[in-house]
Parts: structure tokens; C-alpha cells; sequence
């Protein structure tokens, strides 16, 4: 059985471990796993949640503060990274993970959560191309269909456009 639920201290480690493991063999490099560490350290205003079976950390996911400004400037939440060992993957882990943050946010008030990931995988959660709210992501040459948005509150996002931006952190990375 597998249980998702709020990091705790003695999570940070296997974390790191799992972060390293998963995006080394997705792409080579695990500059993700460092990123969650400058994040951590930095940003109080976070939601990290991990997936655990068996007392094992199997799967992660990070939330951190983003805002979009055009003519006003509004706050939200930016999801990733994400990841699940590779011996867990294809198992539904991430979804839950994602819906879990979902539900976790919109309790807490989130106006929208952005994301920069796979666009045949996060539009089953509602997330749709920002482009078409008028979003832009703060970094050149990221491919529209990509770069997305879950929208919470129909109401206070009425007339909101503009450049989503991350924390200065994420800049290392992408």
C-alpha cells in the first residue's frame, strides 16, 4: 500500500537519493535533486509531498511559489519536479502524487499551479496550455504545449495575464 504524505526531516536524504536516481536515468543528470535542496533551504512557502511504501521514499513532488505579472501581479504555485524510482514507475505513483498536491492546494487557497512538463500527461489533471490564459513562461524557447496551467479560482483569475514567473532558483536548472 502506498501512502502519500507531507515531507518530514528525516525524508530529506531519500529524496535527494531519489531525485539523483530518477532524472540520472531519465536524462543523464539530476541538476533536479539539487534544485529541491536550494528550494528547501530558501523557500518556506513550499508543499513537498512523498509517496512511501513499506517505509521506503518512492516517489516525489515539489510545489514552490510562482507569479504571474502583467498588469497586476498574483500568486501561485509552480509544480516539479517530480519523480518516481524507476522501479516504481508506470505504477500510478506520480498521479497520485499530482492529485494529491491538487487537492492540498486548492484547501489552501491557490489561486492556479503552473507547470513545464509532458504535455500528453498533466492535461489529465485539468492542466491546460497557459497560452491560451494569456500565460508566458519568464524563459525563451520553452514549447508552448508544454508549459501549462491548472486554474482553482475562475474568479480571481478573470483579467490576469502576463509572464508566469518561478523562483530565481529554478533559472540553474532550466
Amino acid at each position: 500500500m502506498i501512502c502519500i504524505r507531507e515531507e518530514r526531516p528525516v525524508d530529506i536524504e531519500n529524496v535527494r537519493k531519489l531525485n539523483e536516481k530518477a532524472f540520472t536515468q531519465a536524462f543523464g543528470q539530476a541538476p533536479e535533486a539539487d534544485l529541491v535542496d536550494r528550494l528547501r533551504e530558501n523557500c518556506s512557502n513550499i508543499l513537498s509531498l512523498v509517496a512511501v511504501q513499506n517505509d521506503q521514499v518512492i516517489g516525489h513532488i515539489y510545489f514552490s511559489p510562482v507569479n504571474i505579472s502583467g498588469d497586476k501581479i498574483i500568486e501561485g504555485i509552480g509544480l516539479g519536479p517530480m519523480a518516481v524510482l524507476p522501479e516504481f514507475q508506470r505504477r500510478g505513483i506520480g498521479s497520485q502524487l499530482v492529485q494529491a498536491g491538487i487537492e492540498i492546494l486548492k484547501r489552501r487557497g491557490y489561486t492556479f499551479i503552473i507547470v513545464l512538463g509532458h504535455p500528453e500527461y498533466y492535461p489529465r489533471f485539468g492542466f491546460k496550455r497557459a497560452s491560451h490564459s494569456g500565460i508566458r513562461s519568464q524563459w525563451e524557447g520553452v514549447p508552448d504545449e508544454a508549459f501549462m496551467i491548472l486554474i482553482l479560482n475562475e474568479e480571481a483569475m478573470i483579467g490576469v495575464y502576463g509572464i508566469a514567473r518561478y523562483r530565481n532558483e529554478f533559472d540553474e536548472t532550466v
